[in-house]
Formats: structure tokens, sequence, C-alpha cells
């Protein structure tokens, strides 16, 4: 599928381009998504660009993913995608900057490129040039990162008060909860590690832009990569900070199962300690030789079950004391 993004003179056209219908004239952004075999001939053939293939996309060398051929500058980032579903991933991303238009090949659908979309139709002034249109779609993706981040933030501040917040009325322990904290810490931490693996891959492929893209003097262009340059290192440092307290909570989730375990083995410690005389003095009493004194005594029965109830309860008092219970 092949969307093409033609500046009017109020308005930006989206128009969808047929198989074998020629490209308009003017585009300042073409949109590639999952494109055909013949698609991709088409494009070749009328932006005179060669297109990589899925397979070289892939690759993560850097001479496969930033390079430059005649006019064209080829830069492949590897973007976050699905943030919002249980099981967040990354693809890839390839930008071809030529002279007149920019174009995007993709097999994905992430959510900053459909944002940009709909905020370039709305704003028609914001892409003039095929560089506007590539620095937008930058900061559309490093705008979802950081709505990303502080997601994960504010996960992680909850999940923080609920492994550490005392409950007084909670009775029993709660590895189920805890459970459940292992779970999410776990899709945070993917969270945090795909949105730093994306911003590693922006901030790539904006200092290749800066080291190939001709500003012909554009003073507002510097200046819009320099925040974007800034944006980047910022995000990347508080991802860190976040992917930290991942490993924090989790190793504190860890030693809060533990515990509990460690509490639950506790308390069979100490029953077994308490029942083992009561049943040391039943062993003796239970066992079958011919001449026991108690046998023939009154009182031998009771006397026994004295014995056994004294030998329980006075290490339970012992244990009680030391507050081990």
């Amino acid at each position: 599928m092949i969307h093409a993004y033609v500046p009017r003179a109020a308005a930006v056209d989206r128009l969808e381009v047929q198989p074998g219908q020629l490209l308009p004239d003017g585009a300042v952004w073409i949109d590639l998504h999952a494109p055909t075999d013949e698609e991709r001939r088409q494009v070749d053939r009328q932006l005179f660009v060669e297109l990589p293939s899925r397979e070289d996309m892939l690759e993560i060398e850097p001479s496969s993913r930033l390079y430059v051929d005649g006019d064209a500058t080829y830069m492949t980032a590897t973007v976050i995608t699905h943030a919002d579903a249980p099981n967040p991933s990354s693809d890839v991303i390839t930008f071809i900057l030529t002279r007149k238009t920019l174009l995007t090949l993709r097999y994905v659908d992430p959510r900053p490129l459909s944002t940009f979309a709909q905020r370039l139709v709305k704003q028609p002034g914001a892409c003039a040039t095929p560089e506007d249109a590539f620095l937008g779609l930058v900061e559309s993706f490093i705008d979802r990162i950081a709505d990303i981040l502080e997601k994960v933030a504010l996960d992680l501040d909850h999940l923080s008060q609920k492994i550490f917040h005392e409950d007084p009325q909670r009775i029993g322990p709660s590895q189920l909860d805890l459970r459940g904290a292992l779970r999410s810490l776990g899709r945070n931490d993917d969270l945090a590690s795909t949105a730093r693996e994306s911003l590693l891959s922006l901030s790539r492929i904006l200092r290749f832009s800066i080291q190939t893209i001709d500003l012909n003097g554009r003073k507002e262009l510097k200046n819009r990569l320099k925040e974007i340059q800034s944006d980047l290192a910022w995000l990347s440092e508080h991802a860190s900070f976040e992917a930290n307290k991942v490993v924090f909570l989790l190793d504190a989730t860890l030693g809060m199962i533990n515990i509990e375990q460690n509490a639950i083995i506790k308390i069979f410690s100490v029953a077994a300690v308490v029942f083992l005389p009561p049943t040391l003095v039943a062993s003796i009493y239970g066992m079958n030789f011919k001449v026991m004194p108690e046998l023939e005594w009154v009182h031998g029965y009771p006397f026994a079950l004295g014995l056994m109830v004294m030998s329980a309860v006075l290490p339970y008092l012992f244990f009680k004391r030391k507050g081990w219970l």
C-alpha cells in the first residue's frame, strides 16, 4: 500500500496510489506499508531509488542500516510497536531521504506514524520539505516513547507501594499478589528495554542525518535538530533509571517472597518441635514390653496424657517468650 502526502495551497492531500498509477508530483512524503513486488518496482522506477529488502532492513550492522546511495540517504531505525499490548515488541522502519521527497518503508503500523499523518493533514505548514517530514516523524516517535516511559514510571510507583506497603488487616501470605507484581515487572522491563533500544536507534539515524543532510543555511532546522538530540539524551537517561528501578523492585519482590516462604517454613518447624516431645512420650508408652510398671497403674493413662500436654505446652511458651511465633 502506498500513500502520498502532497502539500497544496492551504492543505496537505493524502492520496492512496493504486497499483500501476503514477506517483503524484510534489509529494513531500511517500509512505510504503508492506508494499507488493509491483509497488516496489513502481517506486524504484519513478524515484530512481533501490528499496532495501525485508532481510536487508533487519540487518544490524551500521553499514546496512545507514548509508548514502547517489542522492538518497538510507536510514533504518528500530522502533517500539504494540506498546499497549500484553507483549510489546519492536520492528524496523527505513527512512529514505531524497532531495524531493521522503520515503518510509515499513511492515508494521506504529501509532506515531499515523499520529504524524493526522497532524500533517490538519497542520499543512508543519511539513514544507522532506527534511521537515523526517524530523516530524522522529519527533512523533520520541513523543510516543516519552508517553510510554511516563506510564512505566507510574506503574512502577504503584508496584513499589504495593510491594512495600504493610497492610495490618492482611491475614496470611500474599504470594498471589507478589506473583502478579512479578508479571507486571516483567512487562515494564520489556517496555523500558524496548524503549531504550528505540531511543538508541533513533539517536544513531539522527547523528547520521546531521552528517549527510544539507541544511542549506536553515537555522530553524539546526535548532530543531539540537532540541531533538537533547530530548533523546534525556529520555535515554530516564529509560536507564526506570530499568534500574525495575531491577531493584524485582530483587525486592523476590526478597518478599523468600521472607513469606521462610515464615511458612518457620511455622512448620515450630509445630514439629512442639509436637516432638508428646510424640516421644506416646512412643515410649506404646512399646510392647511385658514388664512396664505403668501398664497396671490406675492413673497411668491420665499421667501419660498430662505428660504429653505439658511437654507440648512448655516449648510453645518458650518460643512465645523468645518472640519466635
